[in-house]
């Protein structure tokens, strides 16, 4: 399953990437998702999850100036809130009670650019106030708060800007 769900992200990804900057790219990779702390639990949710933010890595990756490449490879993630199973068949429920239950994504990055890394490292994004904070994303939007986080660490690490 963890091969299959990273050969769809990064198909996503490429395909992503083809519609952006023809020079600026970003590719990710999930290191053994089927061990990630806290993504759903049916197939189909867990790469709906894993496609959506493999999708908006990609959005940020529009940002790169030319001729600069991103990969990305996550080892795990745990999702806002708590996942309860509901019935079969039907979408189980995340509870978020802004107590232990932070969104955290680890993550190893390297930026290249004409091919060679000028910017690589390891990064734990975490949020423990993630309730208390204003967001731009919509929420409707389920990965709201894992998104910003990747924002936020995309915006100070790869683009470098300041705060």
């Amino acid at each position: 399953m963890k091969a299959s769900i990273g050969k769809t992200a990064l198909a996503a990804v490429l395909a992503l990437g083809a519609a952006g900057a023809a020079s600026a790219g970003v590719t990710v990779n999930y290191v053994d998702s089927d061990k990630f702390a806290d993504v759903p639990f049916a197939p189909w949710e867990r790469k709906e999850v894993l496609d959506e933010l493999a999708r908006y890595f990609a959005e940020l990756g529009k940002s790169l100036p030319a001729g600069q490449d991103l990969t990305v490879d996550v080892t795990d993630i745990d999702l806002a809130g708590r996942e309860y199973p509901t019935s079969r068949g039907t979408r189980d429920l995340r509870v978020l009670q802004g107590g232990a239950d932070w969104p955290i994504i680890e993550l190893r990055y390297a930026l290249s650019a004409n091919g060679q890394v000028i910017r690589s490292g390891t990064a734990k994004l975490s949020d423990m106030n993630y309730l208390d904070r204003a967001s731009r994303l919509s929420d409707n939007d389920s990965l709201r708060y894992e998104k910003r986080m990747i924002e936020e660490w995309f915006d100070k690490t790869i683009l470098q800007k300041k705060s």
